[in-house]
């Protein structure tokens, strides 16, 4: 697992990918990763040597879990909170990039060169896109990368586009002097219109910032680029696995080659406030679920995700 870190984790309250409100709670914060081979847990408990310092709990992020868990629950002195349970999606790179390619049915390779070929063809016949290695090179990145993220729907909703403080910045640098990071950045002619960002975790790529510039959503770049990177990435024949993060989207399923089922678990120290907000949380999410499923059998969900994330210039 990653060393424990104290962080303040947010609670969203979201109606799909726009969040209402949100809280906060100071928690000490570790991911698992698939090189940690931790057996699948069927009722998680809090580590016995976590110290917590000034936080009111922990947060597992990607733990393997043996089945689906109850959302709340107690855990000793804990409130055991689940947010989140999904199928952690990651590509496996040692298989090549031709049998990367034959993984995808005829008909999905047919959709994604056609995608690639009519963003071409919108490009004036010359597709453009740069990868950046070095901490010059990220430098020039964390530019570009910024002028597609204040303008994504990743950060004006989700908070999750590119960071732009100096601590990210310099990390990020950091990195790169090490050659454990890897940049990409699709263009239209001069103009960035995608990026994705990949730091490198123990011998792995991993999937930590992709955003894209919503004036081009009908070109489908996110995909464009992500297929163009990882070609290139298969060719390096650097790195074990490309791991997406958390949580699930038809984009991680589509490119990825296995999944395992995770959850993110909070152990939270009991206390009436805290297990009211979590409860809340937890009644917030099935609504917007509900909402969703109902958007689904109306026939309207992909339409009322566009107009959350876009306005009224997404309907069109």
């Amino acid at each position: 697992m990653s060393p424990w870190s104290l962080q303040r984790v947010p609670i969203r309250f979201q109606i799909g990918d726009r969040t209402l409100w949100h809280a906060s709670l100071p928690l000490q914060v570790s991911s698992v990763s698939l090189s940690d081979r931790l057996p699948p847990a069927a009722d998680p408990a809090p580590p016995e040597d976590l110290r917590l310092g000034n936080a009111v709990g922990c947060y597992l992020r990607a733990l393997p879990v043996a089945e689906e868990l109850p959302r709340l629950g107690r855990a000793g002195a804990f409130i055991r909170y689940v947010p989140l349970q999904y199928s952690h999606c990651y590509i496996d790179l040692s298989i090549g990039f031709e049998a990367y390619r034959a993984k995808f049915s005829s008909k999905t390779r047919s959709t994604i060169m056609r995608k690639l070929r009519k963003y071409q063809e919108h490009c004036g016949g010359a597709l453009r896109w740069t990868q950046h290695c070095t901490a010059q090179e990220m430098s020039e990145f964390h530019r570009l990368a910024r002028r597609v993220s204040e303008v994504s729907y990743q950060e004006r909703l989700l908070d999750a586009g590119i960071p732009a403080s100096d601590a990210f910045v310099k990390e990020m640098l950091a990195l790169a002097a090490q050659d454990a990071a890897r940049g990409y950045v699709l263009y239209d002619g001069e103009r960035p219109v995608s990026y994705l960002y990949c730091p490198v975790h123990e011998g792995a790529l991993v999937y930590a910032y992709l955003g894209y510039d919503p004036e081009y959503a009908t070109h489908s770049v996110g995909t464009v680029l992500q297929w163009l990177a990882l070609e290139h990435i298969f060719g390096e024949r650097r790195f074990a696995f490309f791991y997406f993060t958390e949580g699930q989207s038809d984009h991680k399923r589509l490119f990825a080659t296995h999944e395992t089922r995770c959850a993110n678990v909070m152990f939270v120290r009991w206390s009436p406030a805290r297990l009211l907000l979590l409860h809340a949380h937890a009644r917030s999410d099935a609504a917007s679920a509900a909402l969703g499923r109902w958007a689904e059998r109306m026939g309207i969900k992909s339409r009322l995700r566009r107009l959350l994330r876009f306005g009224l210039r997404g309907t069109g």
